[in-house]
């Protein structure tokens, strides 16, 4: 369970193909804090580690032992399919968060780190101090949101400003667009959404009364 608080950003550095899989490799300030099999979210998508690797691309042990600086995880077909990694290029950005600890705050909101679809960013508003962000989303899949609900966009939790049947829009603070890979955003980009888990449950039991 991860929370949409995001800690870090991992620099892609290598994509390698697996059959329909694809194994990328990042590199992060977190990375030697991570232990093999540990859940990692990735632009929202809960993704496993499985290697952890020195500058020089060496195996190390990680989780505070040798400097792991970069480290492997693998996205399968059906994840490529429903999530913006796919698209991602050598040199890209993404959001990363840990698992949220048993002891921890929940500063966002409920985050599974599964990707319900994608959307596209539609406009971008510098409102001198903040970005008004915009997006919209195929609404056959009947996910909502809600305005001042709360709603995952590329692994941030994040809070709606206007809601309409097929999209929304969000408010990025200066923290946030300089903390996470917003600053690359532009229009046309495809992100990653996770909607609220409540209001899915909620939605799925009125769709049946």
């Amino acid at each position: 369970m991860f929370t949409g608080i995001v800690e870090s950003m991992g620099h892609l550095i290598d994509i390698q193909p697996d059959g329909t899989n694809l194994t990328f490799t990042f590199e992060s300030d977190i990375a030697h804090e991570l232990k093999i099999d540990q859940s990692l979210s990735h632009n929202g998508v809960c993704l496993t580690v499985v290697e952890l690797l020195n500058a020089e691309y060496l195996p190390v042990k990680g989780n505070n032992g040798d400097a792991a600086v970069r480290y492997k995880v693998t996205a399968i077909d059906e994840t490529l399919k429903k999530t913006n990694l796919g698209k991602l290029a050598i040199g890209d950005k993404v959001n990363l968060e840990r698992c949220m600890p048993a002891h921890g705050r929940f500063d966002g909101h409920i985050v599974q780190g599964h990707v319900d679809q994608t959307g596209v960013c539609t406009a971008l508003e510098d409102q001198n101090g903040s970005w008004l962000i915009s997006f919209q989303y195929d609404a056959s899949t009947n996910n909502i949101t809600v305005e001042k609900g709360s709603i995952c966009v590329n692994g941030v939790s994040l809070t709606v400003v206007n809601s309409t049947d097929n999209g929304f829009s969000v408010a990025i603070i200066p923290y946030t667009w300089e903390h996470t890979n917003f600053h690359q955003l532009a229009v046309g980009k495809t992100v990653n959404l996770e909607f609220d888990i409540l209001g899915k449950y909620m939605q799925r039991i009125m769709q049946k009364r």
